[in-house]
């Protein structure tokens, strides 16, 4: 596997440029954009209730639902496309999830603002597999206790990004806004609600 440690203080990534050829895809984002059943959910934030920049989804195991920002989700089944990538990367990294979170990034202008994936829900040191599908976007990473660490990853089209280990813990994410005109994304976030 054409596999990259990301050696950051604090964090465990693991990053897989192309773990799914550009033929594969394309053909996965073509599918979920027409499959899921996307939906502008509205969050609360610094106590205001707000529509969220992207469009959103959540497929799991029955009874696994999910709670952030004052939203709490109940999934819908696994669709079969989404199987075949949880499946996949299961086998490969020898990881077991049973929740998929589906984002829809539609241009520029949607976007993921600072956070961590730390909900009690995920457990202690939660790993997280997150897939995305079509246009490529900055992935940007900042230490939660120092500000001198920080990075930042283009995540490719058909690319798995793993983060494990202490990483929810010590790092927030986020994916900002872009005035660069560009197509949708897709990014699958694969993770175990207990």
């Amino acid at each position: 596997m054409n596999l990259h440690r990301i050696k950051l203080r604090d964090a465990d990534l693991l990053y897989h440029p192309n773990y799914f050829s550009a033929e594969k895809s394309g053909f996965l984002m073509k599918h979920l954009l027409e499959q899921i059943n996307w939906k502008q959910q509205k969050i609360k934030l610094f106590g205001n209730e707000i529509k969220q920049p992207r469009l959103t989804a959540l497929f799991g195991d029955s009874g696994k639902s999910y709670t952030y920002s004052g939203l709490k989700l109940a999934p819908s089944p696994f669709l079969e496309n989404l199987l075949f990538i949880k499946e996949h990367i299961e086998k490969n990294f020898e990881m077991n999830f049973n929740t998929c979170f589906a984002n829809l990034y539609r241009d520029g202008s949607d976007s993921m603002g600072w956070h961590a994936d730390d909900e009690k829900e995920l457990g202690k040191n939660p790993v997280i597999a997150s897939v995305s599908f079509g246009a490529e976007r900055v992935f940007q990473l900042k230490h939660k206790y120092d500000k001198t660490h920080k990075f930042k990853l283009s995540l490719e089209p058909g690319s798995v990004l793993i983060m494990a280990g202490t990483t929810q813990s010590f790092w927030k994410h986020q994916l900002p806004k872009t005035k660069k005109k560009i197509g949708p994304r897709i990014n699958l976030t694969f993770r175990n609600i207990i």
